[in-house]
């Protein structure tokens, strides 16, 4: 449920994907009525959002209808429903669980689901009053995932953002040469070429959100209030939860992340490298459809590359 203004009801839906599905209000309404009828007279508002993967309707005052909007995002609910509930006891943050999931029926070909309603406004827009204390709630939380043992439970493996950056390379370099003119672009192949230098992983995996973005994670009266859009999550490379360094935090307060969290200095440069191949991949994909996350995402390679560029001249 990654939303802009959470509270804002979305102007008519621009396509983001070539192939994703048509969805609207009535359609929604339809499926509500046919499928959880206690619920189909309830308001329903679309809410604008930088999200890519779902369409977001808020049912009521405290619910949320999600609809994937793209193939590759058929799943996550029931992903989100089997898991959510058994790692949340271990976390120090709320986190989301589908209280109901759809079927495929007229016409919509997928799976949807209902969700509580989070209150509060996405670290896109929200105002964290202290970044530093933000920085230490997640690494807290990244840190408790990590610690999470289910024991015997066959546990999903993460997609491949919990993976090698190897399979990344090629996807890198053209995306580097798409930028011409808004990165730095022999920065950022340096900087690629580095993280691609460090050793993979090669311990057990541990579990990873996968997708800690300024989209993911929620405000409320300055503070983190709570971290959702699980779509992304299983086994992997902690690495992957790195990305919160550099989508939120600057120069100055990612420290305070590192500390609390301490990971090794080779999960932290791959962290580094994950983080710009996500912003570099996000950006010339959605700039034209989806400016809010194309921000998101040239934040990102700025706040690597300025990380990057430090290093180096200190």
């Amino acid at each position: 449920m990654t939303n802009i203004d959470r509270l804002k009801p979305a102007s008519k839906p621009v396509k983001m994907h070539n192939n994703e599905v048509e969805i609207d209000a009535s359609l929604v309404r339809r499926l509500l009525e046919e499928q959880f009828p206690e619920w189909a007279e309830l308001p329903l508002t679309r809410i604008q959002s930088s999200g890519t993967d779902n369409a977001i309707y808020l049912l009521g005052e405290d619910l949320a209808v999600r609809m994937p909007r793209i193939d590759w995002a058929t799943g996550q609910a029931e992903l989100e429903q089997y898991w959510l509930p058994k790692l949340a006891p271990h976390l120090p943050l709320p986190i989301p669980a589908p209280l109901a999931i759809g079927v495929p029926a007229e016409g919509y070909p997928w799976q949807w689901a209902v969700y509580r309603w989070f209150k509060g406004a996405d670290a896109i827009v929200g105002r964290i009053d202290d970044l530093g204390q933000a920085a230490a709630d997640i690494a807290q939380f990244v840190g408790a995932m990590q610690r999470i043992d289910l024991g015997s439970e066959v546990i999903p493996p993460s997609s491949s953002r919990g993976m090698s950056l190897a399979p990344r390379d090629s996807g890198v370099r053209k995306a580097i040469a798409e930028l011409e003119g808004i990165i730095d672009q022999q920065a950022a192949l340096t900087a690629w070429e580095e993280a691609l230098g460090v050793p993979d992983w090669e311990g057990a995996g541990v579990w990873i959100h996968g997708d800690i973005h300024a989209g993911n994670v929620l405000i409320e009266n300055g503070c983190i209030s709570a971290v959702i859009d699980f779509g992304c999550m299983g086994l992997g490379d902690p690495a992957c939860d790195m990305l919160f360094a550099w989508s939120i935090l600057t120069d100055a307060t990612r420290p305070r992340f590192r500390a609390v969290l301490q990971p090794d200095d080779a999960t932290w440069a791959r962290g580094r490298g994950y983080a710009l191949s996500m912003g570099l991949f996000a950006l010339p994909y959605y700039k034209d459809t989806n400016p809010v996350f194309a921000t998101v995402a040239k934040r990102i390679i700025d706040e690597v590359l300025t990380d990057f560029k430090n290093r180096y001249e200190s």
